[in-house]
């Protein structure tokens, strides 16, 4: 289906409407953000703001049809992952 307004450019939110976008606080947004497993984001100056489309994109990442699916594809909580930075594990030790 193309884009009915091509012409208007990505629409994006700050952490508090994104959060609410999504169903989740403003503070998990926030740590998903520090940890790196949430979606991507762009800062203009300070301030931090999100596609919609990469909320949405996100969002897909973790669709699944029955609890057996094994799509390889997973959101990870908003906690520290080895996998994702391995600077994590040197402070673990």
């Amino acid at each position: 289906m193309p884009d009915p307004d091509p012409g208007i450019p990505p629409r994006y939110l700050r952490t508090p409407e994104a959060a609410r976008l999504l169903g989740l606080s403003g503070r998990t947004l926030e740590k998903h953000r520090t940890y790196g497993t949430g979606p991507r984001y762009s800062k203009i100056g300070g301030r931090v703001v999100y596609a919609v489309d990469d909320l949405q994109a996100w969002v897909t990442r973790g669709e699944k049809t029955s609890t057996s699916d094994e799509t390889g594809d997973c959101v990870l909580p908003a906690k520290r992952h080895a996998a994702i930075s391995p600077a994590y594990l040197r402070r673990d030790r």
